[in-house]
């Protein structure tokens, strides 16, 4: 009887860790320059529904474990206000590990951080913004009115530092730009 318990447990960990997936073959990609992001509605560690914050200058992505292990374990060393400071949202993919493991291991670890963690927790919800990206770094996106206007990878903490704590020109006026436009879609809606 144990084997049998067993066989079916291990073959289940191997079902939903499958990697081979044919939801990413015919989506069209959502992180390509030009593209909006204003459709962007996704639940918090908390299960909080959350859209585009008016003001978000730029989403960084982690698709993979690594990535979101070296964004969280940074993020948590900041102050729960330093990504709404910076104009910056962070999303995290965990629709690769299983329903199991994502509900007993994945989520109650992330409700321990004080930054929210936009999640993607749907296979295919996920695929359109997994196509065509290296998964295997954070990706930061730019952002002015909800359009992309630059993607980049990076892969430390302190590239990942730089891109949030951005001194630029565009760093001070595209959230500006941002939030005036997203008042005027508002108010012709």
């Amino acid at each position: 009887m144990k084997n049998i318990i067993l066989s079916i447990l291990l073959a289940l960990t191997f079902i939903g860790c499958s990697s081979q997936s044919d939801e990413n073959k015919n989506v069209e990609p959502k992180l390509v320059v030009g593209k909006s992001l204003a459709d962007l509605h996704l639940k918090d560690q908390f299960g909080k529904e959350h859209s585009l914050n008016a003001d978000t200058y730029k989403v960084i992505f982690a698709f993979d474990k690594e990535p979101a292990h070296t964004c969280n374990d940074f993020f948590n060393t900041q102050k729960p206000t330093y990504l709404q400071n910076h104009h910056v949202q962070f999303v995290a993919d965990v629709s690769a590990a299983p329903s199991l493991i994502r509900s007993l291991f994945i989520l109650p670890g992330l409700k321990d951080f004080k930054h929210v963690v936009l999640l993607l927790d749907d296979k295919k919800v996920a695929a359109p913004y997994r196509k065509g990206i290296d998964t295997t770094k954070i990706v930061v996106v730019t952002l002015l009115n909800k359009k992309i206007t630059d993607i980049k990878t990076i892969s430390t903490t302190e590239q990942l530092k730089k891109a949030v704590e951005d001194e630029s020109a565009m760093s001070y006026i595209a959230p500006v730009i941002n939030k005036v436009m997203d008042s005027v879609d508002n108010a012709t809606k």
